[in-house]
């Protein structure tokens, strides 16, 4: 294990953890692909079971000698760690925020979507995420994807990366433990169905099902479409979809935000027995 100790937060050589910005992040070798960080045991641990490869690590020496964390550090193989004291730590990141252990990890070559959803993959359930630009928003949706048996998540270019440290600390890493990858945002109907599967998306129309109707659990391959936190779908994903779909409520409440929207339209099409 190759230990260096850190005494100050300046310390130019723990930059990535300091003093890039998520963007920054995405790019930090451009051409060649970016990193990110991942924080806390749970989240690191799901990324190194996901296949992740850590680039080094930051860790607080009042955590160090935890069997959690000497586990996660012998995973993580032949890399820089860097051991800073308690109060170092929290000027860098917030101790209590991470619980003192944050890995620089390579970030993953994404696959095309039609590789996720090749149709000998028994993938029958999928979520797809439109424009949701709220990391809590998307962590919140994969963690609940993960809990109710969705078999992969696509992402329209203008939704927020899963791998953004607070989407990743929200859904508790479980976006390392199910497919996914992005799509072009153009037609998003018809590119799913030209991979074999019909569309619900969860909008406010007249003419919508609600949320129980049997043909939504009759279909072999659906993709549940959820729109952005303030404006829904668009107009072009709504009424290009196979299916238009409401959660039904009580109170004059007529909408859910996307997280909790998403997690009842998973349990009731995916999870429920």
């Amino acid at each position: 294990m190759n230990i260096i100790d850190i005494t100050r937060a300046n310390d130019t050589s723990i930059d990535v953890y300091v003093s890039c910005s998520e963007p920054q992040l995405r790019h930090y070798r451009d051409p060649e692909g970016g990193v990110f960080i991942a924080e806390s045991c749970k989240v690191i641990g799901r990324a190194l079971d996901g296949g992740m490869k850590p680039e080094s690590v930051l860790v607080s020496a009042a955590v160090f000698d935890k069997e959690e964390v000497a586990s996660l550090l012998a995973r993580a193989g032949d890399v820089p760690v860097y051991r800073a004291p308690s109060d170092v730590m929290e000027k860098i990141t917030g101790y209590h925020l991470t619980g003192g252990i944050l890995c620089s990890m390579t970030r993953p070559e994404l696959h095309v979507a039609s590789s996720i959803l090749d149709a000998s993959a028994p993938r029958s359930r999928i979520a797809v995420l439109e424009n949701i630009v709220n990391p809590t928003n998307v962590g919140a949706v994969f963690r609940s994807a993960a809990a109710f048996n969705i078999d992969a998540v696509l992402l329209t270019e203008g939704t927020c990366d899963p791998l953004e440290r607070r989407a990743m600390r929200v859904g508790m890493g479980t976006m390392f433990q199910l497919p996914w990858t992005f799509i072009g945002k153009e037609d998003v109907c018809g590119t799913l169905r030209s991979l074999g599967y019909k569309t619900a998306a969860l909008a406010l129309v007249d003419d919508s099902l609600t949320l129980d109707n049997p043909v939504l659990k009759d279909e072999p391959r659906l993709a549940v479409l959820i729109g952005n936190e303030g404006n829904g779908l668009t107009e072009e994903t709504i009424s290009g979809a196979d299916y238009k779909v409401i959660i039904p409520m009580s109170h004059e409440v007529d909408s859910l935000n996307a997280a909790a929207a998403s997690a009842v339209a998973f349990w009731e099409l995916a999870g429920r027995p």
